[in-house]
């Protein structure tokens, strides 16, 4: 008798991750982590910052789109709940005058993703 192939296993069998080696956050060791899964604005601004100048922003940002990523920046978009948040400000009630530091880089989604 046979057994059906576990699930999660095979859809990290499907996705290519030969990239992830070449990711710019993978050069920082774990202590990265933190700010790419931060809630505080500076932490996420300097998150996309990383992803900016990364070679392998596309399918970084790809996998997290089919992977409905819960949280955190990937790709230089932040997402939450699978979804890409086009901005994000602080708690509480915001400022009458908007503050420059909380201003969140905007990194371009790749043309084919757009649609995603």
């Amino acid at each position: 008798m046979q057994c059906a192939p576990d699930i999660e296993q095979t859809k990290e069998e499907l996705e290519d991750r030969s990239w992830w080696s070449e990711a710019s956050c993978a050069t920082g060791g774990a202590g990265l982590a933190a700010i790419f899964f931060s809630d505080e604005l500076q932490d996420i601004a300097a998150a996309k910052r990383i992803c900016a100048e990364c070679p392998v922003l596309a399918p970084c940002l790809e996998g997290a789109i089919a992977r409905r990523e819960p949280w955190g920046v990937w790709g230089g978009q932040l997402f939450l709940n699978g979804h890409i948040l086009q901005a994000k400000r602080r708690r509480g009630r915001p400022p009458k005058v908007a503050r420059p530091e909380d201003a969140l880089p905007e990194i371009p989604i790749p043309e084919h993703l757009r649609s995603a």
